[in-house]
């Protein structure tokens, strides 16, 4: 028994706990909002621009090595916490009013925002809207619009 349990904590130890689904990422990729920062006052409606270093953007259904497409968290945890967070980082993204699918390949978007405080966070996906291996996320940031 004693065996079976430290093979089970074993396996756990080894397990990554930041990970995505199966598709490589760059590990020196980063992705980030180009015109905000956390603790900005903006306007609505607000433009954001997506940047992205280290890796390349592709349509979603593209398998191409070092791409994804952008997907935009708005009012939510951190892209893994929460109630869905695990199952987010290994079967893809919802697409609901919290997850927005740029699936395009679009690196930008105007958004009506009520006035008020709002969570952001960019998550890059893979041709399937699941998070890389190592996945390529933003810092979440906050922004009040006014």
């Amino acid at each position: 028994m004693k065996l079976l349990i430290a093979a089970a904590l074993s396996a756990c130890l080894a397990a990554p706990l930041w990970a995505g689904g199966e598709t490589v990422s760059n590990p020196e990729a980063k992705v980030y909002f180009a015109n905000v920062q956390d603790g900005d006052t903006v306007a609505s409606p607000v433009t954001l621009v997506f940047g992205l270093s280290g890796m390349g953007v592709a349509p979603s259904g593209i398998e191409k090595e070092n791409t994804g497409h952008h997907h935009l968290l708005i009012d939510r945890p951190p892209l893994g916490q929460g109630e869905d967070g695990a199952d987010e980082l290994a079967f893809g993204l919802p697409s609901d009013d919290n997850h927005l699918h740029f699936g395009g390949g679009q690196t930008e978007v105007t958004l009506e925002l009520s006035p008020g405080r709002h969570t952001l966070q960019l998550v890059l996906g893979d041709a399937g809207h699941v998070p890389h291996a190592t996945p390529i996320v933003s810092d979440q940031i906050t922004i009040t619009v006014e």
